[in-house]
């Protein structure tokens, strides 16, 4: 009888597969028996299967266009013609071992290079931001002879078990897990609803101080760092970006105790925040990182990332007498692939795209924080935009079901967005670097309605705040309006609250 059942299986598959492809309930039944449970998708009660993609767009097996606002992978644009065809060519002519000499490695490392400080010269190729992030802290460990780091609270550095012992956002969902000694966790930089706030007369130094407290205890205690790591913004943590002058002062406490700083770029690098290609320079030039790691949008969708460090981290890790190769890293097709990804960059303008629609987008959202007593907060830079929504502007109490009957409301409107954060109330923006003003309007005319029905259901409306009130919650923002801004508000309810009808359904997206 199994056999029967089994051959019944694969001959309706056949039939399916002959018809071009699996019906939708098919693909969803094959992946529940096949697929490892704890590999998660979006929309999970009622996913959508996404068939193509082109540009800013995904389309399903029905052919219905959705507005992609959260895919950093596809970084020019999904199936970028330029990109496709380099990846062919190079396919067509050879793909082989990393450990042949081939031209595609050595020109690609030299024009990524000249993207990066000067400093920063030593390329190791490898295949995810995961595999780049490990790999940075055997740079860090071999070069300090140090075994402690630093990481920052709600921080995510990829998915291997090293990895998890430095990413909060989920060694904290493991109530039983044996924390790693080693590893020491710093505050996150949030001015928005961290420890040191907007009206703190320098959040920088105070944030940075507890880097140094914990450098301190580690020392008593007769450890020594050997790094320390941080997503040049945060991206999972809530959208956080930090203070201008925290990094330069980590670093300088860092390395006075004999350890380097590992800037992660995996998620927000290669012009995704406009005004400079890499977003830890947004800290300013006298800040450069010992060791960059950064994936995602160096391939367009192409498994395909990079750790740069510089040469006295490189060769001490040779040193250690331990070759190290990647079958993959590096190898001609990725090389090829990633040098059209920069040439894309280049030649559409994508950096400067990101400035202007970057600059756009988190005007439009101001405008719509003014209206929207759910929202508390908008931060960001370019195309790299977060959307705090909470239930108290003054207690900044998390609107997570509200953040989540956002994403699924939206997706109705076939537009994919996503929500994250410690409180995952924080609807993340982060989209191919080709989007533009009129999906701005779109996605923000949908969130404004979405909203209103929201407020009006639980009995929420906007208080206006006297300029006595809100005075000490201000802060400034720079003539291009594109980086962290929030401003204190109030809201009251009137009477009792309603439920949103629809929260058991609701689950992480």
């Amino acid at each position: 009888m199994r056999v029967e059942r089994l051959f019944s299986e694969k001959a309706a598959i056949n039939i399916m597969m002959s018809a071009g492809k699996l019906d939708k309930k098919a693909t969803i039944d094959l992946r529940k028996k096949h697929i490892g449970p704890s590999c998660k998708i979006f929309f999970s009660h009622d996913p959508i299967k996404i068939v193509q993609a082109k540009g800013q767009y995904m389309y399903d097996e029905k052919g219905q266009r959705y507005l992609d606002c959260i895919n950093n992978v596809a970084h020019v644009g999904h199936c970028h013609p330029d990109v496709v065809k380099a990846g062919a060519e190079q396919m067509e002519q050879l793909n082989t071992n990393s450990r042949f000499l081939h031209d595609n490695l050595v020109l690609y490392a030299q024009k990524l290079q000249a993207t990066l400080p000067d400093k920063l010269s030593v390329c190791y190729f490898v295949n995810s931001g995961s595999e780049a992030n490990d790999l940075a802290l055997r740079l860090a460990w071999q070069y300090t002879g140090h075994k402690d780091v630093i990481t920052l609270d709600n921080a995510y550095h990829g998915h291997v078990s090293s990895l998890i012992d430095i990413s909060p956002y989920k060694f904290r969902q493991l109530s039983d897990a044996e924390h790693n000694p080693s590893v020491h966790v710093a505050p996150s930089p949030d001015v928005y609803r961290g420890k040191y706030r907007a009206d703190h007369p320098d959040p920088a130094t105070a944030y940075a101080d507890e880097v140094k407290h914990i450098i301190e205890k580690v020392d008593k205690k007769g450890g020594k760092i050997a790094a320390f790591i941080a997503e040049s913004l945060q991206s999972c943590g809530g959208q956080v970006i930090p203070p201008v002058g925290y990094f330069q002062q980590v670093a300088k406490h860092v390395r006075k105790a004999g350890g380097v700083f590992i800037a992660d770029e995996v998620q927000v690098g290669f012009g995704r925040v406009g005004t400079h290609f890499w977003a830890f320079q947004l800290q300013g030039d006298d800040f450069v990182p010992d060791i960059v790691t950064m994936g995602k949008p160096i391939g367009n969708g192409h498994p395909m990332s990079c750790v740069v460090t510089t040469k006295e981290v490189a060769e001490a890790f040779t040193s250690s007498g331990m070759e190290y190769f990647n079958t993959f890293g590096g190898n001609p097709v990725s090389c090829a692939i990633g040098l059209a990804v920069l040439d894309v960059i280049l030649k559409e303008d994508l950096q400067g795209n990101a400035v202007r629609v970057g600059r756009y987008l988190t005007d439009q959202l101001k405008r719509q924080k003014e209206k929207h007593s759910l929202i508390g907060d908008i931060r960001g830079c370019g195309l790299f935009v977060g959307v705090e929504l909470v239930k108290d502007k003054v207690k900044l109490t998390p609107a997570t079901a509200e953040a989540q009957e956002v994403i699924y409301k939206l997706k109705e409107q076939h537009i994919l967005l996503s929500a994250d954060g410690p409180h995952r109330n924080v609807l993340k923006f982060k989209p191919p670097l080709c989007f533009s003003t009129e999906d701005v309007d779109l996605v923000v005319e949908k969130i404004d309605h979405i909203l209103t029905e929201l407020e009006e259901a639980l009995g929420l409306k906007l208080h206006c705040v006297s300029e006595n009130e809100n005075k000490g919650g201000k802060r400034k923002v720079p003539a291009d309006g594109n980086v962290h801004q929030s401003n204190n508000g109030f809201m009251q309810r009137r009477g009792n609250a309603p439920q949103l009808t629809r929260q058991s359904k609701r689950v992480k997206t």
